[in-house]
């Protein structure tokens, strides 16, 4: 697809620079918003509606948040190959509607290292459901928009604001690269630092 429309986003931060700004310009423009925990709790503070990836899922968060968004419902609707029919018909089969925009970024585990907490207290810094949504969202960049960091906020309300809040595909393919050189550097990050630790 040149151009996907963006009408469904999953926002689920920790930097959230930036982000009431533009969860407000994605639903001033009628994207309907999805979100977790504390990104959640912040943007329904700002005014915004938005519902809980738990009414997606069907299914609470538990053990402490390690299990939110690991959810076929929610990653069939981030996979869903928005030009592939079968793929369309699975989705309304199972009354599922695809994701456009995945917005998510990484819990910081560089500073949980800096702080010199022991390493079952570090590893709880390590992102699981981030990293497979962000990885998810940019492998089917063809049907997804991804937005890895508020560095790239501003780039995406000029895209969309020009194109009519569709994303083209180039943007969609940039952001994608963007991603995977995150997700790289992270699970890098995260190596380094067991290899340096006694068990």
């Amino acid at each position: 697809m040149e151009l996907v429309p963006i009408r469904r986003a999953i926002l689920s931060v920790t930097d959230k620079t930036g982000l009431v700004e533009f969860a407000r310009f994605l639903a001033d423009n009628g994207v309907e918003l999805f979100s977790t925990g504390g990104t959640r709790r912040m943007l329904l503070d700002a005014g915004l509606t938005v519902h809980s990836v738990s009414d997606v899922t069907g299914f609470p968060e538990i053990m402490n948040g390690r299990v939110k968004t690991l959810h076929p419902h929610i990653h069939a609707g981030i996979l869903a190959d928005k030009d592939n029919p079968d793929h369309m018909k699975t989705l309304g089969e199972l009354n599922l509607a695809p994701f456009d925009l995945i917005c998510v970024n990484l819990y910081n585990f560089a500073e949980a290292a800096k702080q010199g907490l022991d390493l079952k207290a570090a590893i709880e810094q390590i992102d699981i459901g981030g990293p497979c949504m962000l990885r998810a969202s940019a492998k089917n960049f063809h049907s997804v928009l991804v937005a890895p960091g508020p560095q790239h906020y501003e780039r995406i309300t000029a895209a969309l604001s020009e194109n009519g809040m569709q994303a083209p595909l180039a943007l969609r393919k940039d952001m994608a690269a963007a991603t995977f050189r995150q997700t790289n550097r992270y699970d890098g990050m995260i190596a380094d630092y067991l290899e340096g630790r006694d068990a």
